[in-house]
């Protein structure tokens, strides 16, 4: 019978029931890593994009789990800068999942781009006019950053901690890292923006076209305001969830709150300017271009309730029940809240990468419609299940929750 492992005397599972619990995703990666095979060995007719619908499942992924992955800067930012100590319950948690993402989407962009042999071609011929050789610096920089600040983690193993000079390398990686959080934060900052920007000077596609914000367009702060909004509700979410699969207390009952609390407030001001600009892309924007706003949204399934589970749904709801202090303090209405933030960012990509492509931009162009092919779906699976291998092992094996062995004396 196998012994739970001790590591800094906190219990983790037995051996044999941590490989039955990786095992089922160490399987969904085998298949997405042959699938990625397939891409890049025979072309990217593996999948079902074209030139006409040139952005698809994976393209959607990268903008979604780089969304998601906010938090890991913005949860820095808060407690090295702004100096909100309460965070320091959650900041290894959310280096790890911002490693994930990150890594994650780096990966996907190599098969989805088909030449990762030559990846060095966008740092050293750069065009310096596009907004995605920034977003390639920031990104590769971003992830430099991460690794360095998850290095101390490793580091913290009980095995590698006996080694006197790592000991010494751990301490001084510790002095620096208010440093990583103001280069990690206005780096994230730019490339989360250049995202949005990218679409939003898209002046053929008109459905996601929008006026400028001095040399920016407004989906340039956008991005940025939804990130930083659901970071928060996204490490929320991943400590409950891992809290109530390992049946263990891991953060005090306070620190969800104040994440939600956070991410409520980000979350109402975003949802104000989103209300704001997409007031504007109706009445102005969409009407300057030739088009009816509506027209857009006469497309099934592209109806305009996507504009009100995302705004509404996904937006508003959520954020008012985050700045209400006494659903916070219930459970399941701050799961709940979290829950919809992150499906509402998730909705968002999915507008500006798979809507816009799919809508017509001339009155003679059609409908273009997009289904992924098993090749795409199985090499997005194979990042969630890369992200959950990640994870486990990083909580197995590392102390990710500074609070639980605290938690669990008391």
């Amino acid at each position: 019978m196998d012994k739970q492992l001790i590591i800094r005397g906190l219990r983790r599972s037995p051996l044999s029931k941590f490989l039955l619990w990786i095992l089922p995703w160490v399987a969904l990666l085998g298949l997405g890593l042959y699938a990625g095979y397939l891409c890049l060995a025979r072309g990217l007719n593996q999948t079902n994009m074209d030139n006409r619908f040139a952005f698809g499942l994976w393209i959607y992924l990268d903008l979604t789990i780089i969304a998601l992955g906010a938090g890991a800067f913005f949860t820095g930012f808060l407690l090295y800068i702004l100096k909100k100590d309460q965070l320091k319950a959650v900041i290894n948690s959310a280096v790890v999942l911002g490693l994930i993402c990150y890594s994650g989407a780096i990966v996907v962009l190599m098969v989805d781009v088909g030449q990762p042999l030559r990846a060095w071609f966008t740092f050293w011929h750069p065009n310096v006019h596009s907004m995605l050789t920034e977003v390639t610096f920031c990104i590769t920089c971003y992830l430099t950053v991460l690794l360095v600040e998850y290095a101390p983690l490793v580091l913290r193993n009980r095995k590698l901690r006996q080694i006197p000079s790592l000991l010494v390398f751990e301490f001084h990686l510790h002095k620096v890292m208010y440093v990583l959080a103001g280069v990690g934060t206005f780096l994230s900052f730019f490339h989360q923006g250049s995202l949005g920007g990218l679409y939003g000077v898209l002046r053929g596609r008109p459905f996601a076209f929008r006026e400028g914000i001095g040399i920016w367009p407004s989906t340039f702060f956008l991005f940025i305001l939804s990130a930083i909004a659901a970071g928060p509700s996204f490490i929320l979410l991943t400590t409950w969830l891992v809290s109530k699969l390992s049946k263990k207390e891991l953060v005090k009952r306070e620190v969800l709150s104040l994440l939600g609390r956070i991410s409520g407030i980000l979350l109402m001001v975003y949802v104000l300017f989103k209300t704001i600009d997409t007031l504007i892309w109706i009445n102005h924007t969409a009407p300057a271009s030739g088009f009816n706003p509506f027209d857009f949204y006469s497309w099934e399934p592209f109806g305009t309730w996507l504009l009100f589970a995302e705004i509404v749904v996904c937006g508003l709801l959520p954020a008012i029940i985050l700045l209400d202090k006494k659903r916070r303090e219930q459970t399941g209405w701050l799961v709940s809240a979290a829950f919809l933030v992150c499906v509402g960012v998730m909705l968002n990509r999915f507008v500006f990468t798979i809507q816009t492509l799919a809508l017509p931009t001339l009155p003679f162009d059609r409908f273009l419609s997009y289904v992924p092919s098993w090749q795409e779906t199985a090499t997005f699976l194979a990042v969630v299940a890369y992200g959950v291998l990640i994870y486990s092992l990083s909580f197995r094996y590392l102390p990710l929750f500074p609070q639980e062995k605290e938690l669990r004396q008391s």
